[in-house]
């Protein structure tokens, strides 16, 4: 298959004429109508340090359903410790940063450059995108964001700087997203550490079938205390 040169003009090319390795184009830019028209048709940037702008499709997709999500019991065990303080979108700018800055050790290798963080913080400001928490006294030891949209959460990146600071904070998430009714989680790739959570991979058609029927590109997710 062709890798799409993208233009000016706010298309994409249909996500099942990716390549194998789920790459399907490549240009264009990060604006804010952009990155909804992808992420509505399950398409995502990832791109390393001094490449272009790359546009991903993979098949098949991880995702997590919010019913099948399951934790060890030493995780629960550590959770009902109480050690950290969640919260919810209060402190967006600082954990996509953090993300950055641990992403280079991260099974995925993404690169979270400076106009990725630009671009995400614009989603956050107009109610698309959300960050988890988990704070240990006023430190950040932990959190994750993505992308609503409509009745799927788009996850994007995680860290941690204290032990099981990410997890807690995906544990949060899913008790929220089950609150409000959500389908699935896009975890993107597959890893062994989401699979230890209850990720599975399903065919591209059927990820394109359920993004068909539980995206609204208008409504940013509802997201309201639950």
């Amino acid at each position: 298959m062709p890798v799409f040169q993208l233009t000016e003009k706010i298309i994409f090319p249909p996500p099942e004429l990716a390549e194998e390795n789920g790459l399907l184009a490549v240009g264009g830019d990060l604006s804010t109508e952009r990155l909804l028209l992808a992420y509505s048709k399950g398409i995502f940037p990832w791109y390393s340090a001094g490449e272009p702008l790359l546009w991903w499709c993979p098949s098949p997709r991880l995702v997590i359903f919010p019913d099948e999500f399951k934790i060890s019991s030493r995780l629960a065990r550590f959770i009902k410790q109480q050690k950290y303080e969640v919260t919810m979108d209060h402190a967006f700018q600082q954990v996509i940063t953090d993300c950055a800055g641990a992403a280079d050790r991260q099974e995925k290798g993404t690169w979270i450059d400076r106009a990725m963080i630009e671009a995400y913080g614009k989603l956050h400001e107009l109610g698309y995108a959300h960050s988890v928490e988990c704070w240990l006294d006023d430190e950040l030891a932990g959190g994750l964001y993505g992308i609503a949209l409509g009745k799927i959460f788009f996850g994007e990146s995680m860290f941690s700087r204290h032990s099981n600071g990410s997890k807690v904070a995906l544990v949060s998430l899913v008790d929220k997203l089950k609150k409000l009714d959500f389908d699935l989680i896009d975890c993107q790739l597959k890893t062994a550490h989401l699979m230890q959570f209850g990720a599975r991979e399903i065919p591209g058609n059927e990820f394109q079938n359920r993004l068909a029927k539980s995206v609204d590109i208008t409504n940013p997710g509802k997201w309201q205390e639950a």
